[in-house]
Order: C-alpha cells, then sequence, then structure tokens
C-alpha cells in the first residue's frame, strides 16, 4: 500500500467518523426541537409542590433594620437595601424570584409596597434593589412616593415594617437550562434567579437578556462579568436602545436594540429553554406573543406576576363554563357601608367599583401582591383572571384583583 493510498484511507475514516457524530449531534438537536416546538408532556415544568419545603414564614410585620445601602448604578438611581430582623430570630427562606412587602409610615399616609428581593437566599439578610422613581416628563404626576421615600429617608439604622416573603413567580427547580429576562428595574428578580442557580445549580446553562438604555443604567455590571468569567455555563447579553455615543459594542454592551425573539435565534441553541421575564409591561406584552409564536409551550414562559392581567396570552382551546348569572343581574352589597350596587363588567375590579361609588378600602400595589385590600366574603363568590400572588385567607378575597362571579355580599 502506497503512502498516498494510506492517507486516503486515513482521510475517508476521519471524514465516516465525522458524518455519524454530525448525524447523532443533528438527530439529537432535532428531538429537542421536538419538544421545544410541541410542549412534550413528559417534559413540563415542575410545579410548586415539587418545591422542597421552606423555613416557617411569620405572619403580619416583622421589624427589619437597614443594615447597608449602597447604590447599584452609575445614574445613582437603584440603591439596594440590606435588611436584617430586629429580633434576631432565624430568617425565612424564599423562592428565588418572590418580593418582600413593605408598610411605610409616611408624614401624611400610610402606603403599601412590594419590592423584589435581589440576591439568592442569605442565612443573615434580604437584599431588595429598589429604583428612584420620578416624576414623569410632561405630566402633573407626582415621583413615586415609596421609592422616592426609600432613597431620600431611609438610612442605615432605620427600621422598617415588613411582611414575609410571597409571590408566585420563582425559578424552577430542574436541569432544564434557563433564559432569564431583565428589563430595566425589571432585573431584580433575575438577579435572585442568577446567584441562586449559579450557587445551587452550577452545571446548569443559563442565559441572561439584559435590556436598559445605555451604559449609565445596568445594575451590578461589573459583578454579572465577573460571574460570567467564573461560570462556564453562564451567558449574558447587554441589550441598549440607546447608546450614549461613549459606548462601545463588544465591551459596554452586545446588542444595539431591544430584547427579542430574533436575538433569541441568533444567540441561543436549540434546546428546550425555560424562559423567565420581568420588565415593562410593553416588553413583556411583546415577548410573551413572541414567544408563543416562535413555538415555545405556554408552561415554559413565565412573567413577573405584579399586574399580569396587562400581558394577553393566546387563550386555551378549552370549553367555557356557563355563568350562573348574567352580568346584568349581579349585585354587590357592601355591608359596613350599606350600600347595594348593581356590577357590570366595565366596572372593573372590586376595587375599582368599590372605589366609584365612595367606598374606601385599604390598599396598596393594587395587583393581587401584598394582601392590604384582602375583604371577608359574607356570601357569593367572586373570580380571578389571574391567580395573585397573595394568597387570601379561605373566605375573603383580594378586591384589587377580583370580579363578582355571582351576587356577592362583601365587609367593606
Amino acid at each position: 500500500m502506497t503512502s498516498l493510498s494510506l492517507l486516503l484511507w486515513i482521510f475517508l475514516g476521519l471524514t465516516l467518523q465525522v458524518a455519524i457524530w454530525l448525524g447523532i449531534e443533528f438527530w439529537r438537536h432535532w428531538a429537542e426541537y421536538r419538544v421545544l416546538k410541541n410542549g412534550d408532556a413528559h417534559q413540563q415544568v415542575p410545579d410548586a409542590v415539587s418545591e422542597p419545603a421552606l423555613a416557617s414564614a411569620w405572619t403580619g410585620l416583622r421589624s427589619f433594620r437597614v443594615d447597608r445601602k449602597v447604590i447599584e448604578d452609575a445614574a445613582g438611581t437603584i440603591c439596594s437595601f440590606y435588611l436584617v430582623p430586629t429580633d434576631g430570630q432565624p430568617l425565612a427562606s424564599f423562592l428565588p424570584g418572590q418580593f418582600l412587602t413593605f408598610r411605610l409610615d409616611l408624614p401624611t399616609e400610610q402606603i403599601i409596597r412590594c419590592y423584589s428581593l435581589s440576591d439568592a437566599p442569605h442565612p443573615d439578610y434580604y437584599r431588595v434593589s429598589i429604583k428612584r422613581v420620578p416624576a414623569p416628563a410632561g405630566s402633573d404626576l407626582p415621583p413615586g412616593r415609596s421609592s422616592n421615600h426609600f432613597h431620600d429617608h431611609v438610612s442605615v439604622g432605620d427600621t422598617l415594617q415588613v411582611r414575609a416573603p410571597g409571590g408566585h413567580f420563582h425559578i424552577d427547580r430542574s436541569d432544564a437550562p434557563v433564559v432569564l429576562i431583565g428589563g430595566g428595574i425589571g432585573i431584580t428578580p433575575m438577579l435572585s434567579m442568577l446567584h441562586w442557580c449559579l450557587a445551587e445549580q452550577p452545571g446548569r446553562e443559563a442565559w441572561l437578556f439584559y435590556g436598559v438604555r445605555n451604559s449609565r443604567e445596568p445594575v451590578m455590571k461589573a459583578q454579572l462579568e465577573a460571574l460570567v468569567a467564573a461560570h462556564p455555563n453562564f451567558h449574558v447579553r447587554f441589550c441598549f436602545s440607546d447608546p450614549l455615543p461613549e459606548d462601545e459594542v463588544g465591551r459596554d454592551y452586545q446588542h444595539h436594540g431591544r430584547v427579542d425573539v430574533a436575538l433569541f435565534r441568533t444567540a441561543l441553541p436549540l434546546k428546550p429553554y425555560n424562559f423567565y421575564i420581568c420588565g415593562p409591561t410593553p416588553m413583556m406584552e411583546s415577548l410573551v406573543a413572541a414567544l408563543e409564536d416562535w413555538g415555545v409551550p405556554e408552561a415554559r414562559i413565565h412573567f413577573e406576576a405584579f399586574g399580569p392581567a396587562s400581558i394577553k396570552r393566546k387563550p386555551a382551546v378549552a370549553s367555557v363554563a356557563p355563568v350562573e348569572m348574567a352580568a346584568s343581574d349581579i349585585v354587590v352589597t357592601f355591608a359596613k357601608s350599606g350600600k347595594q350596587l348593581p356590577w357590570r363588567p366595565a366596572s372593573g375590579s372590586l376595587l375599582d367599583f368599590a372605589e366609584a361609588n365612595g367606598i374606601r378600602v385599604d390598599s396598596g400595589c393594587r395587583a393581587g401582591g401584598c394582601g392590604s385590600c384582602q375583604t371577608t366574603i359574607q356570601s357569593g363568590e367572586v373570580a380571578y383572571r389571574n391567580p395573585p400572588d397573595y394568597d387570601p385567607e379561605p373566605g375573603t378575597c383580594l378586591l384589587c384583583t377580583c370580579t363578582p362571579k355571582t351576587s356577592v355580599t362583601l365587609e367593606a
């Protein structure tokens, strides 16, 4: 056998091995694509019942001291508050992505607000990162009362009243690859999910797509880049919609434009990812619909639950149970106020309906997160368009996110 023929046989052998490897890889990726496209029932995301039991949470309000206060962005508009319990007792754990509810006693009023936890669970502290909300340009609306109070009047050593962590928006504990998408301050629950994932599941593939306007807005950018360097399975893409003249692609950011499915198509390998989204409502509306159009099963698309009714999803194909009573026949009775009023679908939530008729109800987030508007149902039934994050006690409802299903009597 000549040297030329030997080289030819070696070349043919290598070519055959490469062809076999490519065929196997194609088949594997095609199988993953079919799972992504069709939502194989055996690949569904585990639900909350599979989560391990957590440490006991407290009821009502608990006092926390501000241990640290840290500015997190170049513009100085986002500040992290590290909170430790004043009673010295252990902290309840939480699921990464959940939030804390605060009662703030301002000089002229008392308000309730919810803020996402922005770190993985730690035994010694909680962390929330809050963006200062200015007054809208060209509007008579005031700046955000809660966020500005935190920035201007809450200092190290101050005490805050806090409810236990809550919320149904949190990362799953499967080993499926995950895509975290944060727009603006919507990055906070993504940071909690990310830090937990890298600490508890370092082998899990994780992508973070972070959308802001320019280099003055990213939170903890240096820390995120350090995490990329330390974890080969973690990938981040900074997306600037309006970069500054000095911002350089490849150095300050990787994508000029908003986070969208076109970017996912070019950046993500073809795998059955779980998608978690938190950001401005227009961003979530466009991404949820676009992911569904791309073929991502609904069970793999999760988004922040504050105000979920504003996110329209494709209607599921299912039979609709008949209502027990026509809307024109529904009457809402407010027992304490002594008012009995006909309700129409255009009336909105029961909280909107009560306020429109001069009935005062304590409220906070107005999105089913804080529980401030929890009210006893004396008779009748209500319905929720989306499950609220705050779990109301039996026999009660959250007026801000429900409507009457039948005539109902409320203790309000």
